[in-house]
C-alpha cells in the first residue's frame, strides 16, 4: 500500500509540475500574442530609444499654382456649388472687388465655400497667391 501511495504522490507531483509548465507556456504564448506591435515617440522625447524624426523643413510658402492644383481645383475647375470656374470671366468680375475682399472671403468662407476652402493648412499669403493665380487665368 505504501508503494501505491508513493506512486500516486509521485504521479500527482508529476501532473502538477506538468500543469505548471503548461500554464507558464500558455501565459508566455498569450503575452506574445497581445504584445504591442509598435510605439509612439513624441518629438523631443529622448526616452524612445532613439531620436524622433525631425519634421520636414519648410521650404517657404507654396505657389498660387501649387495651392490651386492641390486644394482649390476640386471645386473651382468645374464650379462646384457655384464656385467661380478657373479660366473664366467670373474671375475678371470678382477681381473688381479687390484682393482684400477676395482674401477675406477665402479666409472666412463665402456661400458654400467653408473657411479657407479645402486648404486648412494654407497661410493667408498662400491663399492670396492662389486667388491671384485664378484671377490671372481669366486674363
Amino acid at each position: 500500500m505504501k508503494k501505491i501511495t508513493s506512486a500516486l504522490v509521485a504521479l500527482g507531483l508529476g501532473v502538477a509540475l506538468s500543469a505548471s509548465v503548461q500554464a507558464t507556456s500558455n501565459d508566455e504564448a498569450v503575452a506574445e500574442r497581445i504584445k504591442a506591435v509598435g510605439s509612439v515617440c513624441i518629438e523631443g522625447d529622448d526616452t524612445c530609444g532613439g531620436a524622433a524624426a525631425a519634421p520636414a523643413a519648410a521650404s517657404g510658402p507654396r505657389s498660387g499654382a501649387d495651392v490651386y492644383t492641390a486644394k482649390c481645383a476640386s471645386c473651382h475647375a468645374v464650379g462646384v456649388a457655384g464656385a467661380p470656374k478657373f479660366g473664366t470671366s467670373e474671375w475678371t468680375d470678382r477681381a473688381g472687388k479687390g484682393m482684400e475682399t477676395l482674401l477675406a472671403n477665402a479666409i472666412n468662407g463665402i456661400n458654400a465655400m467653408p473657411p479657407k476652402g479645402l486648404c486648412a493648412d494654407c497661410s493667408d499669403e498662400e491663399l492670396q497667391a492662389s486667388i491671384q493665380h485664378m484671377i490671372d487665368s481669366a486674363q
